[in-house]
């Protein structure tokens, strides 16, 4: 399932990134921007989305849970996304209703991968598994660097057992996501996140707006 589905469907989009990137303001930007195009559009994030998914979320966030084994981190991971897919995302967009989720699976390459060492196979294998065919339409990673994006994380709440991790560890999140970024750049558009968020508003339109043509219509 991608952009070669359907056109009565609705798009699917992830904005992802290391902690501090300003991904849920640009979500909500977006949202209200693609509402006043006449898009209906429905938000969620990962890990949560769904009931069983936000009990997982919790989880895999509480400090108290410092130490989890990397094998269970995964595929608590993957639980909370197969519920997610079922009772939130696959719903949705069989109804024509666009999804913006904030993470999505490279969050999972990035962060068991890059930040935990997972290997990439085994990750891969399960994506297969709970998602079969299905895959973002467009991802939109916003980057910026990681000591900047962790100084904004910190300073607005008590970090979350992913936020308190090392900045050797940020630093292998953010370079796993760049190089999915540069593997797939058709789906995956990197986003200054340092810039001010007016303009970060209007370079996340920009990569948005040809997915409001019709199929077989003239971009302008």
């Amino acid at each position: 399932m991608s952009n070669s589905g359907p056109s009565s469907r609705g798009r699917f989009i992830t904005f992802e990134g290391v902690e501090g990137a300003g991904k849920s303001t640009q979500v909500g930007a977006l949202k209200e921007w693609l509402e006043g195009q006449g898009v209906e559009v429905r938000v969620t994030r990962e890990p949560g989305g769904s009931p069983v998914a936000e009990r997982i979320r919790n989880l895999l966030l509480d400090r108290d849970n410092a130490g989890m084994a990397g094998d269970a981190e995964l595929l608590l991971m993957f639980a909370a996304r197969a519920e997610h897919l079922a009772k939130t995302i696959r719903p949705a967009l069989e109804a024509g209703v666009w999804i913006l989720c904030d993470r999505f699976t490279d969050a999972t390459y990035a962060y068991q991968g890059g930040g935990r060492g997972v290997q990439r196979r085994r990750i891969a294998l399960l994506e297969d598994l709970v998602q079969g065919d299905l895959r973002p339409d467009l991802t939109l990673l916003f980057d910026l660097p990681v000591a900047t994006g962790l100084s904004r994380a910190r300073g607005r709440s008590v970090p979350d057992r992913f936020e308190a991790e090392t900045l050797a560890f940020h630093e292998a999140v953010r370079a796993e996501y760049l190089e999915t970024a540069g593997r797939e750049p058709e789906r995956v558009r990197v986003i200054d996140a340092e810039v001010s968020p007016e303009t970060v508003r209007h370079l996340v339109q920009a990569e948005v707006a040809p997915f409001l043509i019709a199929p077989g219509a003239l971009v302008p």
